[in-house]
């Protein structure tokens, strides 16, 4: 079959969107591809379709857990062998995946950029036939990108490993030295560079000046509750205020962060897809892969510290080809709340050295060890006992991942896994003496092949059910078998994690290469720049956003600026004519009699009075 028609027998489409097409031709070609994709461009389908097509597996570099598991039960669902390596998985099930990909068992199999580095996944890589290598977010990969990864810097290494197999890299924000990055770190060979313009003809970017941003977000979100929509916060504490001011006035809402427990995100997720809750109030934690086409409003309570996060947050409204709004909300004193998180992020190198210090301490990591092992880490718990500032702790851990001397993940979940320390015959004459042990003991055993001789995954709530006991009797059982030496057991955590990259140093020996750091201040501080510049002009919107990323366009006409424009050469007159209609409370019905000639031109004058206070909405009615 050909691509076209791979493309109507699993998705049931009959024709590719623009430049999809191409870039499949060319991925199946044999192309090293760069695919600059806005965000809803349909990058799956890029790489999934040759995949299908080429001969061998398919590899996906993803960073993002609940992403490749989506995409991995998509290609399930069609029949196809597909799995994602993840944090989940026993060592085990993880040797089982990689036997399969190196035996043809898989055709697509997705891993993080920082699973690649780990010795089992290298040796197996060398025996596999791959046949198409895919880079997700490969802006990932860029210092000068909005979402660095150092794990990513690795990727092209593996070129040496299969010098002929086709890379295809996929990012939805690019600019021209992040692209340059991407291929030069890639070692892309002559590639092949689609790029499709990133405007959205149906999208209004508004920027508005106000008193409060509380108030203002109040008034949309009452006036428009029919609607779905997001709310971006830059704090936990912001998202969670303002879930219980618009709940306590009963609007819909579910909040998203990543301080939450996986299960939780998982159900607020699932309220907002659904349409059970209208509005999703989150950090920037949330969004990243997901795909609901009906999203008519993002509102920014915060503004993003650069162009690129505000694109990609605001790009997730009108994906269906609506007309949509993503509005953001500043206070006057906002523009130095920037500057100063920008300031936090670049702490000096004696405070990056006292914490690289103190987390060996509280990780009781003894100076020449740790090298490749991971720890969970309470980052809270540290800030209390070290008296550090969270928020250098946490970008000090960033230079420290730059400088390669740790990994951080943000975000984790591993389940509780254990193994019995002693042999058959010790653990039945331990049950024999001890009957309150002895089901549990029973149904790990029977349960769990191999758990005498290595770590097994358990599920603390299945247990739970089959044995008819609660948590804390499971917890209290485990915990006093443990002390007893009879078993090892790590409990789950969703704690952010420090892989250690090379042994601890003494501590006048640590090196910060003050070159990168340098050079990532500097690009901070140019990046920052633009925000400022962006938010303060008067010119499009949508221009000044395709500016950054080096594409032009005409004026949409309908950003806050386009309106501001056009009121002043066409509509003061119009808005002095509604001003004066609305003398006693009108509805929409009577101001659209009252002015029939331009209904558009109505709107947005409307929208502009509103913005300015001059006009308010309340129980279908608009009023001075």
């Amino acid at each position: 079959m050909d691509a076209k028609e791979i493309l109507e027998k699993y998705w049931g489409y009959s024709s590719f969107r623009p430049l999809q097409e191409q870039i499949v031709l060319d991925s199946i070609a044999g192309h090293d591809c760069l695919a600059l994709l806005p965000t809803g461009g349909g990058k799956s389908i890029c790489f999934q379709v040759p995949g299908i097509i080429r001969e061998g597996i398919t590899i996906v570099i993803s960073p993002l857990i609940a992403l490749m598991q989506d995409q991995v039960n998509n290609l399930k669902k069609f029949g196809l062998r597909a799995t994602a390596i993840t944090s989940a998985m026993t060592y085990r099930e993880i040797d089982v995946a990689l036997d399969n990909a190196v035996f043809q068992g898989i055709d697509f199999l997705y891993v993080s950029p920082e699973r690649l580095q780990t010795t089992l996944f290298i040796e197996r890589l060398k025996k596999m036939n791959v046949g198409l290598l895919v880079v997700d977010e490969a802006h990932c990969i860029s210092e000068w990108g909005h979402d660095f990864r150092p794990s990513y810097a690795q990727i092209g290494q593996f070129r040496d490993y299969m010098p002929k197999t086709p890379i295809l890299a996929l990012t939805a924000t690019a600019t021209d030295k992040v692209r340059t990055d991407i291929i030069t770190k890639l070692n892309l060979k002559t590639p092949k560079i689609h790029e499709a313009s990133f405007e959205r003809s149906n999208v209004a970017y508004e920027i508005y000046e106000v008193d409060n941003k509380v108030k203002s977000i109040i008034y949309f979100c009452q006036e428009h509750k029919e609607l779905t929509g997001i709310i971006y916060c830059n704090t936990r504490k912001k998202v969670k205020d303002t879930a219980a001011i618009l709940s306590g006035i009963e609007i819909s809402c579910a909040i998203y962060h990543g301080g939450m427990q996986h299960e939780e995100r998982k159900i607020a997720l699932e309220e907002w897809m659904s349409g059970k809750k209208k509005i999703m109030i989150a950090t920037n934690a949330f969004g990243m892969g997901i795909d609901k086409p009906n999203v008519r409003f993002v509102l920014h309570h915060d503004f993003p510290e650069t162009i690129e996060a505000y694109f990609q947050e605001a790009g997730r409204v009108g994906r269906d080809g609506e007309f949509s709004r993503a509005i953001s909300y500043l206070e006057k004193e906002d523009m130095g709340h920037l500057k100063d998180s920008f300031n936090l992020k670049f702490p000096s190198a004696e405070v990056v050295k006292a914490i690289y210090k103190s987390i060996c301490s509280y990780l009781k990591i003894a100076i020449g060890s740790g090298k490749d092992e991971t720890y969970p880490i309470d980052l809270i718990a540290f800030k209390k006992l070290y008296k550090f500032d969270l928020i250098s702790t946490y970008n000090a851990l960033q230079l420290l991942a730059l400088n390669g001397d740790v990994t951080f993940s943000e975000s984790f979940f591993k389940p509780s896994n254990m193994k019995f320390t002693i042999g058959n015959l010790e653990l039945y004459n331990f049950q024999l003496q001890h009957d309150k042990y002895s089901p549990l003991i029973t149904l790990l055993s029977r349960n769990h092949s191999g758990i005498f001789e290595s770590f097994k995954v358990i599920n603390e709530g299945q247990i739970c059910k089959l044995l008819k006991i609660s948590k804390k009797d499971l917890v209290e059982q485990l915990s006093s078998m443990e002390k007893q030496g009879i078993l090892e057991i790590n409990w789950q955590t969703t704690l952010p994690t420090i892989t250690f990259i090379r042994e601890r140093l003494p501590d006048d020996y640590l090196n910060l290469s003050f070159e990168i750091y340098g050079e990532r201040k500097e690009n901070a501080l140019e990046k920052l720049t633009k925000v400022q510049q962006f938010i303060e002009s008067n010119t499009c919107r949508s221009i000044e956003l395709l500016r950054y990323f080096g594409q032009e366009i005409s004026p949409c006409g309908h950003c806050d600026n386009c309106l501001k424009k056009n009121g002043d050469e066409q509509s003061e007159s119009l808005s002095n004519e509604v001003l004066s209609f609305i003398n006693s409370p009108k509805t929409y019905l009577e101001l659209c009699a009252q002015f029939p000639f331009d209904i558009e031109q109505l709107k947005n004058t409307i929208r502009l009075l509103q913005h300015e206070g001059k006009l308010t909405f309340n129980k279908g009615l608009f009023s001075l």
